[in-house]
């Protein structure tokens, strides 16, 4: 058996097999040693998440003590109640301090932010919520975003490093990234944003310097740049990598999306070289929380008081390799469902991770479109809410409400859920057959999405829709003649 430090004292777990199917071997664990208390099923999913038994991972470069769970400040609540990455609504304040408060109550001390989350004021929230607490008792994440052409001169990069410091009211950053690396021009987008202007090696010198404590980067699409930069690890000592992993993208990313990489493949090659990895998307942009109805029942009846959610993280926490596991929570529920799996977490067995690849297996028999509603493809020039299109129509398909066979039981219903909820989802100056296929938003996309093709897609499907209600006299027909078409098959 492997010996896993948990807390202050030890517990023999059988872990053998499953490392070694997740590619980390016995000599994992002496990297990246897991603390907290013995797992166990006493916590149920109503009850009060305990504030004293958080999972934690040390970081072997510096010896941090980070909590397994991170507070992705990406999803911050505004003052209507929703992301403030929707709309344009105010970001709650109180609201954030009351969820700050309650996460490092709680033993959660890893808070990730960036420029460009919440329309860029992210940061500042969280410099608010954080600077009421002391600065050791948390660590705080944010990158170099420089997307925009405008940021790419040394000089704009430089100012946008500064500004983070200043927003987020301290000396020093704990971990700093360069943002997305490999996506919206890939190789040579990583070259002008970071290598030409110098602000790597910029990077390196401020790390140096004590201003940051880890520096890594995000992954994003490109595996060219991620490989170059693995090759590059002896030169710049990578102290941690955030990669996309879910129990989904773990052997299905390529096949959702070619531009994608597999997450076996990312995590293995991390292992080897015993980097940290940062998880981001372990619900997959909240697929793997909104997942079909047979997909629930399936998790239901493995686990009665488990969230649906609570699987994917349990399968992000259960690598070895893993520092934390990052999620954008809008609201406290989010929150203390989260922490109820990671107080503490309790790890996944060999039967439970092949479970979870027989449940992605049955759900690559849906069609979804990959969004992760990171809104990296907004503003649309043309006014579109693109996320929202694109998870209604998920939703609709993952509830059963995408029937084209006017001749179905249920057709009328699924027709009728799908129109109404388009229409209080998104304005319709903002709907699909608005898109008049610029593909400004193409590139943007981490997950390749071929967003305008989408996009029409969709809005041909709605067409169909809207010409059935307007023709009932149609359906009606065309119901009745596919009833005598299946009585005569009988």
């Amino acid at each position: 058996m492997n010996r896993i430090k948990i807390s202050n004292h030890e517990e023999e777990i059988s872990r053998r097999a499953f490392l070694k199917r997740l590619g980390a071997g016995t000599a994992a664990v002496s990297g990246l040693t897991l603390a907290g208390c013995r797992p166990t099923t006493e916590t149920s999913a109503q009850s009060e998440p305990p504030t004293d038994r958080m999972t934690y991972r040390e970081n072997p470069t510096t010896g941090d003590r980070v909590s397994l769970l991170g507070f992705g400040m990406m999803r911050l609540p505004s003052v209507g109640g929703r992301s403030a990455r929707e709309g344009n609504e105010q970001i709650d304040q109180e609201m954030v301090n009351a969820m700050v408060d309650y996460a490092l109550a709680h033993g959660v001390n890893y808070f990730d932010t960036s420029p460009a989350y919440c329309q860029g004021l992210s940061e500042r929230a969280t410099g608010i919520a954080l600077s009421r607490h002391p600065r050791d008792s948390y660590f705080i994440a944010t990158k170099l975003s420089n997307f925009a052409p405008s940021t790419w001169s040394r000089e704009a990069s430089i100012a946008m490093y500064r500004n983070s410091f200043k927003e987020l009211q301290v000396d020093h950053i704990d971990y700093m990234l360069l943002h997305a690396i490999g996506m919206g021009g890939g190789m040579e987008a990583f070259e002008t944003r970071y290598i030409r202007n110098g602000m790597l090696d910029f990077l390196v010198a401020e790390r140096e310097a004590g201003r940051i404590r880890n520096l890594g980067f995000s992954y994003h699409g490109d595996i060219a740049v991620f490989d170059r930069m693995l090759a590059e690890h002896d030169r710049y000592k990578w102290d941690f990598v955030q990669i996309q992993l879910n129990y989904l993208d773990w052997r299905y990313a390529k096949q959702i999306n070619s531009t994608n990489t597999d997450a076996e493949y990312l995590y293995g090659e991390l292992e080897k070289r015993h980097i940290p990895a940062i998880i981001m998307e372990p619900l997959l942009g909240g697929r793997l929380s909104n997942v079909p109805n047979d997909i629930v029942v399936r998790l239901k009846q493995r686990e009665p008081d488990r969230s649906v959610a609570s699987w994917a993280f349990r399968f992000a926490g259960s690598f070895p390799g893993v520092l934390t596991v990052l999620s954008g929570m809008t609201r406290m529920e989010h929150l203390q469902d989260n922490l109820r799996t990671f107080c503490p977490l309790d790890p996944l067995s060999d039967e439970e991770f092949a479970f979870l690849q027989q449940t992605a297996d049955r759900m690559m028999q849906f069609d979804t479109i990959p969004c992760n509603d990171c809104k990296y493809c907004m503003p649309c020039p043309y006014g579109l809410d693109i996320p929202a299109i694109l998870l209604h129509y998920n939703k609709c398909l993952n509830e059963g409400n995408i029937i084209t066979d006017p001749g179905d039981d249920h057709y009328r219903e699924a027709r009728r859920a799908y129109l109404i909820g388009y229409d209080r989802s998104v304005p319709r100056l903002r709907q699909a057959d608005h898109c008049i296929g610029c593909r400004q938003c193409v590139p943007h996309c981490p997950q390749g999405i071929n967003i305008p093709h989408e996009l029409h897609r969709i809005s041909a499907y709605v067409e169909r829709l809207k010409q059935e209600k307007d023709d009932p006299k149609g359906h009606q027909h065309t119901a009745r003649r596919r009833a005598h078409a299946r009585r005569g098959q009988r």
